[in-house]
């Protein structure tokens, strides 16, 4: 079933790219141009998710549009594109009500799978719990914090912990790399470092231990996917 999502982008030429982008991938796309728009728009039509500049004209910012959503009930989930970078401010963005928060100028293709990650639903094999994680034959207690994979328990760090757990929570989604370093290491990710890579092939020799199937794969060119079968 194709999504539906609202863009609210007051700059007509990012908005249709944007639109252009959710197209390519099987969406639906309706556009505000203003705040009062979009509030208008998200409180009388149902989404799937919400694109929110977070940077708009004409009198009303996108928190305040966010801020007058959530006010209102509307729980949909909103990803804030942003040109302001800082750690501050997107802190700022997610405490206001934001699901996630895009640095502008982005890829598309990051945008397209954060949307997914945004929207998917639970499916077979996975328990969106607050006490536990399943997917395939991996088991992830968030109480006790511990892991046990084909009933074998999985040692790990903290850190591998918190990149389980994010992989678990968007089973077969593609993440790229600045989306795993914004929402487990909570930075603006900086191309130069391989920490992720690192943690990966840490994490990954972990989980196979005594031949089992490896779950992360990497997906050339984009990032990781964290797969059940």
């Amino acid at each position: 079933m194709a999504l539906d999502i609202l863009i609210v982008e007051d700059d007509a030429t990012t908005a249709r790219e944007i639109a252009a982008a959710l197209d390519d991938h099987g969406a639906r796309t309706s556009h505000a141009a203003t705040g009062v728009e979009a509030i208008q728009k998200a409180r009388t039509n149902h989404y799937d998710a919400i694109i929110l500049d977070r940077m708009l004209t004409g009198g009303i910012e996108g928190l305040e549009v966010l801020g007058a959503l959530r006010g209102a009930g509307v729980a949909t989930p909103v990803l804030i594109l942003s040109a302001l970078s800082a750690v501050t401010d997107r802190v700022r963005g997610l405490r206001a009500g934001g699901n996630d928060y895009l640095v502008k100028p982005f890829d598309f293709l990051e945008l397209t799978a954060r949307i997914d990650a945004l929207t998917r639903k639970p499916v077979g094999g996975v328990a969106r719990q607050d006490v536990e994680l399943v997917v395939g034959d991996v088991h992830m207690d968030l109480i006790a914090r511990t892991v046990r994979r084909a009933g074998q328990e999985v040692e790990l760090l903290p850190r591998e912990f918190a990149l389980l757990r994010h992989f678990m929570r968007n089973p077969g989604a593609v993440m790229t790399r600045a989306m795993i370093f914004e929402q487990v290491w909570g930075y603006r990710y900086d191309e130069r470092t391989n920490v992720i890579d690192v943690h990966v092939t840490k994490l990954r020799r972990k989980l196979d231990t005594g031949g089992l199937r490896t779950m992360i794969a990497t997906v050339r060119g984009s990032g990781y996917r964290f797969d059940a079968a």
